[in-house]
């Protein structure tokens, strides 16, 4: 064995151990996400032993009900429904009013826009949604795939892609950080993401062919370091044979400026290197990661959910629903009480007191009679009352039209939005972590492109009117990282609280231009926003002319351009005008400008005279 293969197998055994040592230090909290799952499944008669394991309960009598009655399904759907509402669009801020700036933030903006399509931002929010919903933390990783995107050429028979962002939800339990303690996640000097993956995606990934394991023995070495798993069999498919992939994320070191990223699957090494994205502020690499918790914990870097917080609400409420109902039927099937010896028990207990059975007893015996249980005890509906209440207490989520004498005395309308705005006051915190994760995810998206699209590409994203806009843009374009979110993402308003407020400023006239008339581009947009798309056919002539007169300024840095006689020479004027205020041009762009716009005065004057 060479020195090198030495060092890559003593590397690929340090990583190993690494991710063992993490999946022990962090099992306690793994076998709480794994009750949640349990709980939010159905499966609710199971708890942690002493060990650290999960166990299945058992009932203390054969004849003991074991229903449950799931309310935290129910609870998670609804808040993952109100969750749901806030996708707001990304926008992002011009460093200055310069007009490069205001060009590279509308370029990042429209970035923004195509790869929150082409990754289908919405759906991995939700995914990553129930995740943190059901254990408390989600992440979301963010990476640069060479094989996606446009085709540019052919090598090899094999077409050459351009490249493009992805964003994959990442549950869990395949994050192992260095330490449980920091909160941030930038802050941690390393992370381990781990998971099962098929033998063939690695090889083609990284050219090394291993051997891999069932899917069920990778899950037990996932969940159990001390069960050393056996090698697959030798017939076994490829296909249906997995390995576990860990990748190793630190931080930048003294030793190591750009970090380091170290891949091993099956005790060997498959990548070792520097942090592979400039992805954090600054230009400094960083990790893929974003991380968004339900409830965050201070000093834990894994939040709690809240099916961990209604797990003792559910026990006790199966509890008394299923004590409940063995009552309702001990006074619906009766308890009978027989004389030894008077009949044949064997048959009365397996066909009961039928109606119109015929009951033969011992002659001079005691016939058998029913025993009076009485009626179901108040204490039963009382604490089944309580234990509702509880349920939308510690959830934070309740509907008001259920709520039992919640709604006495409030009749306006106003009393009733306080109401509904204090119901979802509670779910404040989880939005604001939606909030700051989809901003850092914009942020991301954008440092992967100003890092690898190098060469011109056309991006198509959706213009003003409905139009399709293309415009061609290289990484070096996108100056700026500053993603905000738009104004009206900051309320959580259904759609029709959303249309009430957009009649109130149209009443307002806020809307209205200087003429006292809504444009025709602003009457679009309201109408898009209504959902009655059908009817916003209508064009904005000035913002059209307004585009061009943009157009016109970009191409007028290198060549002249011609005053057309369709143009709207005021709309032009005071574009040209504000490009030279706000923009340094050289003194042989602003001569060319002025004489342009010179003529569109000319012209003005033409049409003013008649």
């Amino acid at each position: 064995m060479t020195e090198k293969e030495n060092s890559a197998d003593l590397l690929a055994e340090e990583v190993t151990n690494l991710f063992c040592a993490l999946r022990e230090k962090r099992r306690k909290t793994e076998r709480t996400w794994q009750l949640c799952v349990n709980f939010l499944k159905g499966n609710q008669y199971c708890d942690v032993n002493d060990s650290g394991e999960i166990y299945e309960e058992e009932k203390k009598y054969f004849w003991q009900n074991r229903r449950t009655f799931n309310h935290i399904a129910a609870i998670v759907d609804m808040r993952c429904s109100k969750l749901s509402r806030i996708r707001p669009a990304l926008t992002v801020r011009a460093a200055s009013d310069d007009e490069s700036d205001r060009r590279s933030a509308e370029i990042a903006s429209a970035v923004l826009a195509s790869a929150g399509d082409e990754c289908d931002i919405d759906g991995v929010i939700n995914d990553a949604t129930v995740w943190s919903e059901t254990c408390g933390t989600a992440f979301y990783k963010i990476v640069w795939d060479s094989d996606a995107g446009a085709t540019v050429a052919f090598s090899a028979d094999r077409a050459v892609k351009q490249g493009n962002v992805r964003v994959f939800a990442v549950s869990p339990f395949e994050i192992y950080p260095y330490s449980l303690r920091e909160e941030k996640l930038q802050n941690q000097p390393g992370i381990i993401h781990a998971r099962a993956i098929p033998v063939e995606d690695i090889y083609a990934a990284y050219g090394v062919r291993l051997f891999g394991r069932t899917q069920e023995e990778t899950e037990l070495m996932q969940d159990n370091g001390k069960k050393q798993p056996k090698v697959g069999a030798e017939g076994q498919s490829a296909a249906t044979r997995y390995e576990i992939l860990i990748e190793r994320y630190e931080r930048q070191s003294p030793t190591r400026p750009d970090g380091r990223y170290t891949v091993v699957a099956g005790g060997k090494l498959l990548y070792d290197g520097d942090l592979p994205y400039v992805n954090a502020e600054d230009n400094r690499r960083g990790y893929p990661f974003v991380k968004q918790t339900s409830n965050p914990v201070a000093g834990s870097f894994f939040g709690s959910s809240m099916v961990e917080r209604l797990i003792p609400v559910q026990r006790a409420y199966n509890a008394v629903k299923n004590r409940k109902h063995e009552f309702l039927n001990r006074i619906s099937m009766g308890t009978v009480a027989v004389e030894d010896g008077s009949l044949d028990v064997d048959e009365l207990a397996e066909d009961g007191l039928m109606p119109g059975k015929v009951i033969v007893y011992r002659q001079g015996g005691k016939p058998p009679e029913m025993l009076t249980m009485g009626s179901v005890p108040d204490e039963f509906d009382v604490e089944e009352e309580r234990l509702l209440e509880e349920f939308e207490k510690v959830s934070g989520t309740s509907e008001l039209s259920q709520k039992h004498g919640g709604l006495t005395g409030v009749t306006s309308a106003t009393g009733l939005q306080l109401l509904i705005e204090q119901d979802d006051a509670r779910l404040n915190c989880a939005y604001q972590q939606v909030r700051r994760a989809l901003k850092e995810i914009g942020k991301q998206i954008l440092r992967l492109y100003r890092q690898f699209a190098t060469d011109l590409r056309l991006l198509k994203f959706a213009g003003e009117n409905n139009g399709l806009g293309l415009f061609y843009f290289k990484g070096s374009d996108i100056s700026s990282d500053d993603v905000v979110l738009e104004a009206d993402s900051d309320s959580n308003l259904t759609p029709a609280q959303r249309r009430t407020v957009l009649y109130e400023i149209i009443d307002r006239g806020l809307f209205s231009g200087e003429d006292g008339k809504i444009s025709n581009g602003v009457k679009s947009k309201l109408l898009q926003i209504l959902g009655y798309d059908g009817f916003s056919a209508g064009r904005d002539m000035k913002a059209l002319h307004t585009a061009r007169a943009g157009e016109e300024n970009l191409a007028m840095r290198t060549e002249e351009c011609e005053v057309k006689q369709y143009d709207d020479h005021a709309a032009h004027i005071d574009e040209h005008v504000a490009f030279m205020l706000t923009e340094k041009l050289p003194p042989e762009t602003e001569r060319r400008i002025c004489a342009h716009v010179r003529e569109h005065k000319n012209k003005l004057k033409e049409v003013q005279n008649g």
